[in-house]
């Protein structure tokens, strides 16, 4: 997903997505270099998200085994 950043507004960063909807997201979520008219993509990290939940797994796993 790709935005671009309309602009500020107090503690608020207004964005406009391909579809023309504005949008109000915490500026803080931001890199804190970006800038009106900024294009910000936003992706899913799916190795680090599958290693997390393997990682979640094996702690589970190891609370209830009978060892």
């Amino acid at each position: 997903m790709r935005f671009t950043i309309d602009r500020f507004e107090g503690e608020y960063a207004l964005v406009e997505l391909g579809s023309g909807h504005i949008l109000d997201i915490p500026k803080a979520i931001l890199p804190p270099e970006a800038k009106e008219g900024d294009i910000v993509s936003l992706r899913i990290e799916e190795e680090e998200t599958e290693e997390r939940r393997r990682r979640i797994q094996r702690k589970f796993d190891s609370l209830f085994s009978k060892d």
